[in-house]
């Protein structure tokens, strides 16, 4: 058991290794060990008791699953961002919609009364299978499940890379039928879809671009009106390790503007509210607010104790998630001195996202839920307005790490990536109950460390992934006889996922692991040799990034 931890956490720092700009002699021969290993961890890997090896599910019998899955209840979320007024009013949809409040009930009784003794026998009447409403719901949720599983299991996708960067892609964004990518090789780069061509190549930064964005287009007319240039111009936002944020304008090439933040920036992300706001995190753990007017500094907090490695928007609400495993979300008020209020702040101890210097935390928020990926088997699902917390399988071996989390439509996508194998996967579960579909996959298959979507005018999917390598992935006609490149698979261990925390007897097996006070594991007992490398979980690769 010792030796498969052992084995584990220094395929881990292997991995974090390989994407260091420049390696030392040492390093190098660490890395040659990979494919040694990989050899004998997937050895001793069916050595290992099945409750150990699979995460999620407790037990064999159908009433453990049963149980598993009821854990978190399926939350009636809308298809879209709540209002906000809603999400500031604290709107309570994730309740149960079997059960109406009193209110609800008496202004019922009232209508019922008006329309007549008729129409309420007619409506309490039994259905003929005699299941009560619940019941029929339920069914029909079911049925809508099994049919969207179906048709993801019959997915097919084309893939195309995206040649151009000679270094660690670390960021794209999709505009139009354009993607924008940022790289470690200190570039940004615009490639044409359908052409899978390079467009431009924007270069300005000295150090490596670690974050994009994408203001909407009505802000993109208000900055191209006051620079002259065509009511359809397009901009992006790049922030990199050289202490800037650069605005670019897609069509003519050019930066059109370039703010000095005093920090290395790590995370971005636009807030369209009022008359627009950037805002920016900084690897020593500072939030800033820019205006979109002036581009003039609103507002600095230092608000996590490490770099900041995600910044997300939901209406008036920002989410920051930080190296250190704390989740900050704040509120814009759209003033021109200190926008943003702070609302919750839930440390690593809460999120259970903490484990060491350099981690890399992802988050996407979805209501009251935040969706976070901290590079372990799990996604981690947070109520922000309460601290609690549950985790969703993303992987069946403890082996798997989780880079990346994002929504499209109904969909809730896990990037993984297995120490054991080298392989990746993107995971796919149906919104708002986090039920798993199916998972996608394909030979060779690189780590995957940032992640874009859009759909097409036929309303099909379009996905961009960028690590090692850019790569568009585009839907094909399930109907047709073109053949995909994508293996589409169906992991049942994955089934019986959604938990809440606390649960399970082997959490220190799957989550502390390689946490700080686990040291006496960094010691490689086959050759008497020490790594002598920090391991911060698995995604020190931010820390890697700013190198």
């Amino acid at each position: 058991m010792g030796e498969v931890r052992k084995l584990q956490k220094k395929l881990r720092q292997i991995e974090n290794l390989e994407i260091k700009i420049s390696l030392t002699p040492e390093e190098r021969f660490k890395i040659s060990r990979k494919a040694e290993l990989r050899s004998r961890l997937a050895e001793l890997q069916p050595q290992r008791s099945g409750p150990q090896q699979t995460l999620g599910i407790v037990g064999d019998g159908k009433k453990e699953k049963m149980k598993r899955q009821v854990e978190d209840a399926p939350e009636a979320i809308p298809p879209q961002t709540p209002p906000a007024s809603k999400i500031l009013k604290g709107d309570k949809k994730f309740k149960k919609q079997a059960s109406p409040s009193p209110a609800v009930r008496r202004e019922e009784t009232a209508v019922d009364a008006e329309t007549g003794r008729e129409d309420r026998e007619s409506d309490q009447s039994p259905d003929p299978t005699g299941s009560s409403p619940h019941e029929q719901q339920l069914r029909q949720e079911e049925a809508e499940f099994t049919s969207l599983r179906a048709s993801w299991e019959k997915a097919k996708f084309r893939l195309r890379p995206l040649e151009g960067h000679n270094d660690i892609v670390t960021c794209v964004v999709a505009v139009d039928n354009l993607v924008i990518s940022g790289s470690r090789d200190t570039t940004v780069k615009v490639w044409h879809v359908p052409t899978a061509t390079e467009q431009k190549n924007l270069g300005g930064h000295t150090g490596g671009v670690t974050c994009l964005c994408a203001p909407p287009p009505e802000y993109c007319r208000r900055l191209a009106r006051s620079l002259s240039l065509s009511d359809k111009e397009r901009f992006i936002l790049s922030g990199s390790a050289d202490c800037s944020v650069k605005i670019w304008a897609l069509n003519i090439g050019q930066c059109v503007k370039s703010i000095y933040t005093f920090n290395s920036v790590t995370a971005l992300c636009f807030v369209s509210m009022g008359d627009g706001y950037i805002v920016t995190g900084s690897d020593g753990g500072k939030v800033q607010v820019w205006s979109w007017q002036t581009f003039e500094n609103c507002q600095s907090i230092n608000s996590h104790q490490e770099a900041v490695t995600s910044i997300q928007t939901q209406g008036p609400l920002v989410f920051s998630g930080s190296a250190e495993g704390g989740v900050s979300v704040w509120e814009n008020q759209c003033w021109d001195r200190d926008p943003l209020r702070l609302l919750h702040h839930w440390p690593g101890q809460v999120t259970g996202c903490g484990g060491g210097a350099g981690g890399r935390l992802t988050l996407s928020p979805r209501g009251d839920r935040v969706f976070l990926a901290y590079g372990q088997a799990w996604l981690k699902i947070l109520q922000w307005r309460n601290g609690s917390t549950s985790r969703l399988t993303n992987h069946s071996s403890i082996t798997g790490v989780t880079d990346c989390v994002h929504q499209t439509g109904g969909l809730l996508i896990g990037s993984c990536y297995d120490l054991t194998n080298g392989e990746s996967t993107l995971n796919l579960f149906s919104l708002p109950q986090c039920r798993y579909l199916t998972s996608l996959t394909w030979p060779e298959s690189p780590r995957m460390l940032c992640f874009a979507t859009w759909t097409t005018g036929s309303g099909d999917h379009r996905w961009v992934t960028g690590g090692r390598s850019l790569i568009v992935w585009e839907q094909l006609s399930s109907s047709g006889r073109q053949r995909g490149d994508v293996t589409v698979r169906r992991d049942s261990r994955l089934d019986c996922c959604l938990e809440s925390e606390g649960e399970t007897e082997d959490d220190d097996e799957t989550d502390g692991y390689d946490h700080d006070h686990d040291h006496d594991d960094s010691c490689d007992d086959t050759d008497g040799r020490c790594d002598g490398v920090e391991d911060g979980g698995s995604t020190s690769w931010l820390r890697c990034v700013l190198q």
